[in-house]
């Protein structure tokens, strides 16, 4: 019960403190900005403040204007307005003013269903991981559709092969994603599988359903076999939380990097031990750090001697997909190659 209340304390502080700390700019900032495709929430905030993750302060949004954030667009301008104790932004368009070769700014919401919403993060770095790959509790494949069979004498199936499933009984469903059960994800801090990853291979559309139903693979990124697991293809929609700080005290660890390797850097997709259940969410910003240890040679004893060192801050994640025990983030910034096992907490 202690140790429960003076965890309870120290978030209420932390958080406490975080919302006392002035927002501080960067040197220099332009006093507008006009938006462009190809922006994001994240490189606009990075224009003005030194900490991007505290865009919801400089907007004084509230939280729920964070999960349901006014779009911006192409084409306005993003200002800052110094007027107050605390600077802000704010979003206005160009006006023409009555003295030549002068504009002044408009404040406007915007809405236009034909332009696109800038994303809070490069898209195209998020985009495949927005419907795969898959983290599923042990056995969530099992007892879904699985494809049986291929064409005639063929065991693998690829791009514009017929493929046929049970499970489908109906055609409620038209588009799949092919699936095969992956690797398992071991938390860091207690040695438990935590779920698996599941395996994309590819995508297939419904062409007649029933038991056995018939399939067409319209995408084969790997060799599709018997056996392989099929589950809804989801839209891969894009949530546009802003980038904000959890608002409570985060501990979670790098448990993979995407593709298989011990490293990575800016861009690189990393796999963390916190999900929906530990209160993550889309759009929080979590920073990096790593353990260090300095090592040295005892002269006396010729020993190798560890001496731990304080702990090293070096890069910043955005979360984008979030599941219960599990959470996929992106590296925005990082000064040092990011590895297995580094702790991911508040900024």
């Amino acid at each position: 019960m202690v140790r429960i209340i003076s965890a309870l304390i120290l978030a209420v502080t932390a958080v406490c403190a975080s919302a006392a700390e002035p927002l501080k700019l960067v040197e220099n900032p332009p006093d507008r900005h006009v938006v462009v495709r190809g922006d994001t929430l994240w490189g606009i905030s990075g224009m003005f403040l030194k900490e991007p993750w505290r865009w919801p302060e400089i907007w004084n949004m509230n939280r729920e204007e964070i999960k349901n954030p006014h779009l911006i667009y192409p084409g306005q301008v993003v200002y800052l307005d110094r007027s107050g104790k605390t600077p802000r932004l704010r979003l206005g368009k160009p006006v023409k003013s009555s003295r030549i070769g002068t504009t002044k700014l408009q404040p406007q919401i915007y809405s236009d269903p034909s332009q696109t919403a800038i994303p809070s993060i490069p898209p195209n770095q998020i985009e495949p991981f927005l419907s795969q790959p898959l983290v599923v509790e042990e056995g969530q494949l099992d007892g879904g559709p699985r494809i049986v069979a291929g064409p005639e004498y063929r065991g693998m199936m690829g791009n514009g092969d017929p493929a046929f499933a049970t499970g489908i009984p109906d055609a409620s469903v038209m588009r799949w994603n092919v699936f095969r059960p992956g690797k398992p994800l071991t938390d860091p801090d207690t040695g438990n599988v935590i779920g698996y990853e599941a395996f994309f291979l590819g995508s297939a559309n419904l062409v007649q359903p029933g038991e056995p139903a018939v399939l067409e693979i319209t995408v084969a990124k790997e060799e599709i076999m018997r056996g392989d697991r099929l589950l809804p293809a989801p839209p891969a929609n894009i949530v546009n939380y802003v980038p904000h700080r959890p608002d409570h005290q985060v501990a979670a660890r790098v448990m993979t990097i995407y593709g298989g390797v011990n490293e990575g850097g800016k861009a690189s997709i990393v796999t963390l031990n916190r999900g929906r259940n530990d209160g993550l969410e889309i759009g929080h910003v979590l920073a990096l750090f790593r353990n260090r240890i300095s090592l040295a040679i005892d002269q006396d004893t010729m020993q190798r001697v560890e001496q731990p060192i304080p702990e090293e801050r070096y890069a910043l994640v955005f979360v984008f997909r979030v599941f219960n025990g599990v959470s996929y983030a992106l590296v925005l910034e990082s000064s040092k190659p990011v590895t297995i096992g580094d702790f991911a907490r508040n900024p």
